[in-house]
């Protein structure tokens, strides 16, 4: 499974780069403004920022609603640097444009997929990755890691190419799942990531090791 940070904060998509481990990023509008970085062309800037940092897929995302605004932006963002993936909402606007990027070479994360029927819809037109927001659906009750489930189950059946991107990943939990149920990629905050290094055994084991050694030392 290829591992994301979901962040636009440089140092921790350096941290998780430094880890090794490290495939790719994502961001929002909502991340950009968290980090205090607003106005378009701050936000185009820092999208290279993130390039310059990491070799792997950068999503950025359109903040049109409508077929030529989201072409028009998307077409600019991907010829920004061979990196980028256009980041297009599950709208119908969405996914026709999704399908002209497509025919056009242009890699796409369609977001805010929250059914099996829109990840079908945007698997049907191209998209290069899908990310269904499990941690949202968790918020409202329903269950994340069964829509994840659910669309790995549609797509077995068709020789679609789309990769299942899970997002709003909050916690190792999340990630282990996923992983179990064959979702492509996770996208999380570096804290998710590197609880997974976490084990009490871990450190009371080393605790020990370290403590004989240097026994045998003295």
């Amino acid at each position: 499974m290829k591992f994301f940070i979901d962040t636009a904060n440089l140092d921790d998509i350096r941290e998780a780069n430094d880890l090794g481990i490290l495939d790719g990023v994502t961001t929002n509008p909502s991340l950009m403004a968290k980090e205090g970085i607003t106005g378009e062309q701050n936000i185009l800037d820092h999208y290279m920022k993130i390039c310059a940092i990491v070799d792997g897929p950068v999503s950025a995302e359109v903040i049109s609603t409508d077929y030529e605004g989201i072409v028009r932006e998307g077409e600019a963002l991907a010829s920004m640097h061979k990196n980028i993936v256009v980041k297009v909402p599950m709208i119908l606007e969405g996914i026709k444009a999704i399908k002209h990027f497509s025919t056009k070479g242009i890699k796409t994360n369609c977001t805010l997929v929250f059914s099996a029927g829109q990840a079908l819809l945007a698997a049907k037109a191209g998209a290069t990755y899908i990310s269904p927001f499990l941690g949202r659906l968790d918020d409202i009750s329903f269950s994340g890691l069964d829509l994840i489930a659910q669309i790995k189950g549609v797509y077995n059946n068709y020789p679609f190419d789309t990769e299942i991107l899970a997002a709003s990943v909050r916690h190792p939990m999340h990630i282990i799942h996923c992983a179990e149920i064959g979702a492509d990629v996770a996208t999380c905050p570096l804290k998710a990531i590197k609880a997974l290094a976490n084990h009490p055994l871990t450190t009371s084991g080393l605790e020990t090791f370290l403590a004989d050694y240097a026994k045998g030392n003295n």
